[in-house]
């Protein structure tokens, strides 16, 4: 017989998990003890919502599953942003959280996650795709087993198990879960795909981050080049796609080139759509006017298909790589190198000295400085619309961003876990001064784990998006603009990181350069600081 929280992390060793990210409490006490005898490694979080963001970016690294561990109360509560966030990323985690005691439900305890006190487990029902309280020993495996199942099933996501004290301490048979695989759905119209694909005279495709989270790089290149189809792609969808790519036409919505713009407004006959719900921050600039005659939706949900562009709609349910796959059997291949225009850096524009640097050179700078298989991720805030706008894809499932929850200081935290899930990898993380100041005493988790991420922070002293977009609206701003500014050099180094401040994009290259070398060194974390101005009017403000 073992205890409950000796079979739980057992089965998080038997995934091929070695890091659980959390915050230490009572009620899930008897979790860290066995995560200690079972040789896993407990990342001490700084905030439970951050610990969240690390499994998330763990899970989506290792593509198996990221745990994260918060105590009953408050601990569950801070975790809710991050399921809302791992929900929006369609990225599987496991949430665990704690209560005082089953035996003692009904009487006064602090930090109570019963139904007498913060119900945690139907607070998180609206954010994960199940959320259930095991409040016997023997419920463990068949709870276990279905959250799992669900995690990955269909649109992938976050699960929250809540598990008392009393029942953590509970002695039980032991089990062994393996991580369930997910049964693929084919759709029955993709002979109807075929057709309307042959039939189109002026195609477009739109790709959102359902193809990050399918892998349909190679599948989505590949049907673009076979009946040769320009691409555009949502925010969400950033990284999906080669930008020197000749069928490339960038993003479209929020951080949209001209181009995408142009080409949209010349009267598309079919658009494709895969993985994207077109919510507002993809659509941004697009008017009935628009509207392509019909449209194909690429989805695995079709809670949102036909809801935004109300025209014939085909839809395409099921996993993105598995019907592409299906569409493209009998496609001979093509010759991809043949599509990639030559990779050439960008001049810089030097700023004049004592003049803050553009948004917009700093992601060009990032861009000749970083290696062309650096993984990027944009944290919330117009630093990352500028990048993807600005910042140039070599190779597809290096750039991610969250363009639909869009919980600042994500990107922070994605980034970490993604690192320590993935160590060999170059991991960047672009972040603003905003989200900074929300989730940047992580950095103090990534130096204490060796999460050697180079972190890349655009600082303009205020709150960038909002403050613009309240400008537009009411021709000022309230609560927007810092008082006392975020010195992010000086905050890197009060937590033992290496911090550097830029002004302008040539020194920036420079630094990127050897802070890289650096990270393979020593295999901490390094902070640049690039200080841009405050007055640049950012991609954003397409949105109605």
């Amino acid at each position: 017989m073992k205890t409950i929280s000796s079979v739980l992390v057992a089965n998080f060793k038997h995934w091929g998990i070695n890091h659980i990210f959390g915050i230490p409490g009572k009620a899930v006490s008897p979790i860290l003890f066995e995560i200690l005898n079972h040789e896993l490694e407990f990342v001490l979080s700084k905030h439970e919502a951050a610990a969240g963001y690390e499994a998330t970016g763990y899970s989506l690294m290792n593509g198996k599953m990221g745990v994260a561990v918060g105590t009953s109360g408050p601990g569950g509560t801070n975790l809710i942003s991050a399921a809302g966030q791992a929900k929006a990323s369609n990225v599987p985690l496991l949430i665990i959280t704690g209560h005082p005691s089953m035996k003692d439900t009904g009487k006064p305890m602090g930090q109570d996650s019963s139904i007498f006190g913060t119900d945690l487990v139907d607070m998180f029902k609206s954010v994960t795709k199940f959320s259930a309280r095991v409040e016997r020993g023997d419920m463990l495996q068949p709870f276990l087993e279905h959250a799992l199942a669900t995690a990955v099933a269909g649109v992938r996501g976050p699960v929250h198990l809540s598990i008392p004290f009393d029942v953590l301490l509970e002695e039980i048979e032991p089990f062994e879960i393996d991580l369930p695989e997910s049964h693929e759905m084919i759709s029955p119209r993709n002979a109807e795909v075929i057709e309307k694909l042959n039939a189109a005279n002026r195609p477009l495709l739109f790709l959102g981050k359902g193809v990050h989270s399918s892998k349909a790089y190679e599948e989505v290149q590949h049907l673009a080049e076979h009946w040769n189809i320009p691409v555009i792609t949502t925010p969400g969808g950033k990284g999906t796609f080669p930008t020197n790519h000749t069928l490339s036409l960038g993003a479209f919505g929020l951080g949209g080139t001209p181009e995408a713009t142009a080409y949209f407004g010349d009267r598309v006959d079919l658009l494709i759509v895969i993985g994207s719900k077109l919510s507002d921050m993809s659509t941004a600039g697009l008017s009935v006017e628009m509207y392509p005659d019909e449209v194909i939706h690429f989805d695995y949900d079709p809670t949102y298909i036909g809801k935004t562009v109300q025209v014939p709609t085909t839809p395409v349910l099921g996993d993105i790589k598995s019907n592409l796959t299906e569409i493209l059997k009998d496609i001979p291949a093509t010759n991809s190198e043949t599509y990639l225009l030559p990779i050439e850096k960008k001049e810089l524009q030097v700023n004049e000295p004592g003049e803050p640097m553009s948004a917009v050179q700093v992601l060009r700078a990032m861009r000749n400085a970083l290696p062309e298989d650096a993984i990027i991720f944009g944290d919330d805030g117009s630093h990352s619309f500028y990048g993807i706008k600005y910042f140039d894809i070599y190779k597809p499932g290096t750039f991610f961003f969250d363009d639909i929850f869009g919980a600042m200081g994500n990107g922070i935290g994605y980034s970490i876990g993604a690192k320590l899930a993935a160590p060999e990898e170059t991991i960047i993380c672009l972040v603003g001064d905003g989200c900074m100041f929300m989730h940047g005493t992580e950095i103090s988790t990534a130096y204490n784990y060796n999460s050697a991420v180079l972190f890349i922070v655009l600082n303009n002293g205020r709150l960038d998006m909002v403050e613009k977009g309240m400008q537009k609206m009411i021709g000022t701003s309230i609560g927007g603009i810092y008082e006392t500014p975020l010195d992010a050099t000086k905050f890197a180094e009060s937590m033992g990181l290496e911090a550097y401040t830029c002004y302008n994009p040539n020194d920036l290259v420079e630094m990127i350069n050897k802070a890289l070398i650096k990270i393979e060194k020593t295999n901490k974390p390094i902070l640049i600081e690039a200080i841009v101005d405050e007055n640049e009017i950012p991609p954003t403000m397409g949105r109605q």
